[in-house]
């Protein structure tokens, strides 16, 4: 099996952590050739996949992709608040003509709670489409209210333990 290309892309709120998920999803796709292609960044979150402004990642040297480590705000890639709502077919059919054109095979979205229902959207859009990709969400910081049942999946987050404090009590 030949390795299948990356978008990652952002929304929401700009922070810290937002740059940190990037670096660290960049570096992992970079230590694992077998499996990733070349990375490519939705310029300004899903506008960026839809207007089909991908940034090649893969050509930046990593002493840049180290500097998202420390790096404020999301100046990197760029975000946007941009929802796809069930009504936007065209969004979604734009969405997986784009990923059929640069033969992606993973796509990883940063972000809050509309950022996780994008991926799920984007992933149930493509199993409806026979597109073979894998669609994950990145949660983007500390938020406490990714706990509730629409992601029952979620493994953890970085404000996991106070998720937790937040339930108990």
């Amino acid at each position: 099996m030949r390795p299948r290309n990356v978008v990652v892309a952002q929304s929401g709120g700009p922070t810290c952590v937002i740059n940190n998920s990037l670096r660290g999803i960049i570096e992992a796709c970079r230590d694992d050739p077998a499996t990733f292609g070349a990375v490519y960044a939705g310029h300004f979150g899903i506008e960026g996949v839809l207007k089909e402004e991908l940034i090649d990642l893969s050509a930046t040297r990593q002493e840049e992709i180290a500097l998202l480590r420390t790096s404020p705000a999301a100046g990197g890639i760029g975000t946007c608040r941009y929802k796809l709502k069930p009504a936007q077919t065209e969004d979604f059919e734009r969405v997986v003509e784009v990923f059929r054109a640069h033969e992606i095979g993973y796509f990883f979205y940063i972000g809050g709670n509309d950022s996780q229902d994008t991926a799920y959207k984007v992933s149930q859009l493509a199993r409806d489409k026979g597109l073979d990709l894998i669609a994950t969400g990145v949660p983007k910081t500390i938020d406490n209210d990714l706990g509730d049942d629409a992601f029952e999946l979620l493994d953890h987050s970085p404000g996991f333990g106070s998720v937790a404090r937040y339930y108990a009590q």
